[in-house]
């Protein structure tokens, strides 16, 4: 058992919370004592509500490699996940955010509850959704993806079912009798006798507007489309897209529709690496951190300010090659 053990900063990773959980997957990978995996955050408010966003705003400013040797780790620790040998459970209750999705939504069972709120929120900081993020989100059904990245809209239960970033629905209370099952029996024998059914969503009825606005080619597009509609849903999808980083928002466009024509996960973290350390040197990733995080002053002030004023050539700087070549994560 895993358990993220910092819920008064809602168990945000860190690099050495990251080296630690590879080193015991790891180990528990050769361990015939070890039938199965699970995960798990500390407190009554989520799993894990990202990585520690104040230390990579402190990383920017200060041009170190901290926050890109971190990112190296963690994305081997998410493809690691993805084809762990053994179960790997992971109970995705509460706030379940960025690095959280990235700890969990690569498991091979994963357990929501009426609690949970899963999301991709990167847009709004000024980067770009990682740790298989772009690759999670190119695979939900119709668009429905693309919209939660570019609006950083979390969603509950029946919309991470949906989109195929959990597997069961489990209600809250009954989280301490299914860990104590666990610990007996396999999962593929627990979950049956604890699943359920959620609450009702709301994508699978807006899936018209969603896949019809984001079929756009361009992010501008995509707002124009969604401002046309008669859905209040779409309009409010609009302004929120309006709301982030003008910049952040196209290379999410485009690394999401790369990503799909890639082959696998590790290909997909290896372009998300790129994206990510090139986006160290991006104004809107500090001044989206202080605005959200550091001064809370939730007026992030972007450069550049307005999406006609990034350029083909803005975005493709984030694809760039690295000059130290990119990191394995196969």
């Amino acid at each position: 058992m895993i358990t993220l053990n910092r819920p008064r900063a809602l168990n945000a990773l860190t690099h050495p919370m990251v080296l630690r959980i590879d080193e015991a997957l790891t180990a528990w990978a050769q361990d015939p004592a070890v039938d199965q995996v699970l995960i798990r955050g500390a407190g009554e408010r989520g799993l894990c509500a990202g990585g520690d966003i104040r230390a990579i705003h402190d990383d920017a400013k200060a041009g170190s490699a901290a926050s890109a040797d971190f990112w190296r780790d963690e994305y081997r620790l998410n493809a690691r996940i993805a084809r762990y040998p053994k179960p790997y459970v992971a109970l995705m209750d509460g706030i379940v955010m960025g690095g959280g999705v990235g700890v969990s939504a690569h498991g091979d069972v994963r357990v929501v509850t009426e609690r949970s709120r899963v999301a991709m929120p990167e847009t709004g900081i000024g980067f770009v959704p990682d740790v298989g993020g772009t690759w999670l989100l190119g695979r939900t059904p119709g668009l429905l993806g693309t919209h939660l990245a570019l609006t950083g809209a979390a969603v509950g239960a029946a919309d991470a079912l949906l989109c195929g970033l959990a597997d069961h629905f489990v209600p809250a209370d009954r989280l301490p009798e299914l860990v104590a099952a666990l610990a007996a029996e396999p999962a593929h024998e627990v979950l049956p006798r604890y699943a359920a059914t959620p609450p009702p969503g709301v994508l699978a009825d807006g899936r018209t507007w969603i896949d019809h606005c984001y079929a756009a080619d361009t992010v501008e597009e995509i707002v124009g489309r969604l401002l046309a509609r008669k859905e209040p849903a779409a309009v409010r999808a609009a302004a929120a897209i309006l709301a982030k980083s003008p910049t952040a928002l196209k290379v999410t466009l485009a690394a999401l529709r790369r990503a799909a024509a890639l082959g696998s996960l590790e290909a997909a973290l290896a372009q998300e690496f790129r994206v990510s350390c090139n986006a160290l040197r991006s104004p809107d990733l500090v001044e989206g951190i202080r605005a959200q995080v550091v001064d809370k002053d939730r007026d992030p002030r972007w450069s550049p300010a307005s999406l006609a004023e990034v350029a083909d050539a803005d975005v493709e700087r984030f694809f760039a090659p690295l000059a130290a070549g990119d990191p394995g994560f196969g």
